[in-house]
């Protein structure tokens, strides 16, 4: 009996010469970002498959892009570049697709393609691997534009900070923090015994009455551990030096530093991947009983060691996962059967995404108000869209999968 063929990309983007640091979707799933090691940043139409901007938005590496309203907030910087800037292009800062025209041949590109305006940047923290995290702020209003961002400390990256957008207060500093001491200091001796932050998620816990009990932070460290805090002052909304965060629980699983950790849509659970063949689940629980938790942690063993990169699946259901050899592989996140591999990518893969499953409902929104293209997609192509996976790896180059036939098997 013949052996079929294995899966190749449905469709791969050569748009950076550079390592791919960051990938994401826009929520309709009409764009998609890139980001490199260099800084540059390239945002793709998801329709023709062309870029319809490309800037320097740094001049180190991305750690983290994200669309925000009508904004893109770009994160960057590593452990040898001292560059901290949070960039957030405003004023008709969503790219749109290309005239019909300029996607044919290689008309595109020649364009002067578009360039979003610089609304305003955020100094911050960048000596580290860890991207940001944003949310909603719990207390806006309907229809007004306010958010929070967490990102490592200023001074120190194994503590945390929070800020408020768009007027850029820092709400709470230091958290995490184990020794009180001035925030400007530059004394480590009072840092987080668990290392740097690797990844971090902020969120609010819908079960909670009282705004200022629902902001909850987790946080994934360089000594391979997961602690979930929860801001818990009842008379101030702000904090320093990690003042009214309660640890509500701490998990060491991994052996080695945590490389990746991914939430949830729906902020039930976390996955974390490390150096190590193990990857991690952890029941995060956004309910009333958050404080007692049970079983918080588990850990799956796997034939492959060292991996760099996670993503979730809007439905919770399926995980991907970006190896050091340059793999995809994706399990169930209930039980974390193997649901196939994908290899394309020679070195490491280091971002991975889903599409969003929402994408649909977002499009024929946005069609109606007119902010995408007026060129017709099937009710087929919309759905295979919506089952897209993006891998980014080390040879500046992102595959686009189909999952249709990796789900029917």
């Amino acid at each position: 009996m013949s052996v079929p063929p294995p899966a190749a990309p449905s469709h791969l983007l050569r748009l950076h010469s550079h390592p791919i640091n960051t990938l994401a979707f826009s929520p309709d799933n009409e764009r998609i970002y890139s980001g490199d090691s260099s800084g540059l940043v390239v945002v793709t139409s998801s329709r023709s498959l062309r870029a319809i901007s490309k800037w320097e938005a740094h001049s180190s590496g991305l750690l983290g892009i994200e669309e925000w309203e009508d904004q893109i907030i770009t994160y960057a910087g590593n452990i040898y570049s001292r560059e901290y800037y949070i960039l957030i292009p405003g004023d008709n800062g969503r790219i749109t697709e290309l005239p019909e025209a300029a996607r044919l041949g290689d008309t595109a590109a020649r364009l002067d393609l578009p360039v979003p305006k610089l609304s305003y940047s955020l100094d911050v923290n960048a000596l580290n691997y860890c991207r940001f995290s944003l949310t909603r702020h719990p207390a806006a209003p309907t229809g007004e534009k306010k958010a929070l961002i967490a990102v490592p400390g200023l001074i120190d990256s194994s503590v945390a900070d929070i800020w408020r957008l768009p007027c850029r207060n820092r709400i709470h500093a230091a958290i995490g923090q184990e020794v009180h001491k001035d925030i400007f200091s530059t004394d480590l001796k009072g840092r987080n015994s668990a290392g740097i932050i690797m990844g971090l998620h902020l969120f609010s816990s819908p079960m909670e009455s009282d705004e200022i009990h629902r902001l909850h932070l987790l946080c994934a460290y360089e000594n391979g551990s997961v602690t979930l805090r929860r801001f818990s002052s009842t008379d101030q909304h702000t904090s320093v030096e990690g003042v009214g965060w309660e640890v509500l629980w701490t998990a060491k699983l991994h052996a080695e530093t945590i490389m990746a950790m991914k939430v949830s849509r729906q902020n039930d659970f976390a996955i974390s991947v490390s150096a190590d063949h193990l990857v991690c689940r952890y029941d995060v629980g956004v309910s009333n009983s958050i404080s007692t938790p049970q079983n918080t942690g588990v850990s799956f063993k796997t034939k492959h060691p060292g991996n760099s990169s996670i993503a979730i699946r809007d439905d919770g259901k399926v995980c991907a996962i970006g190896g050091w050899d340059g793999s995809i592989r994706l399990y169930s996140t209930r039980t974390f059967k193997s649901l196939g591999t994908l290899k394309y990518h020679k070195s490491t893969c280091q971002a991975v995404e889903f599409a969003r499953s929402s994408g649909c409902d977002h499009l024929e929104s946005q069609s109606e108000s007119g902010i995408v293209s007026d060129d017709e997609m099937s009710s087929e192509e919309k759905a295979e869209r919506d089952r897209w996976l993006l891998g980014g790896g080390k040879d500046g180059r992102i595959s686009i999968w189909s999952l249709i036939q990796f789900s029917k098997s």
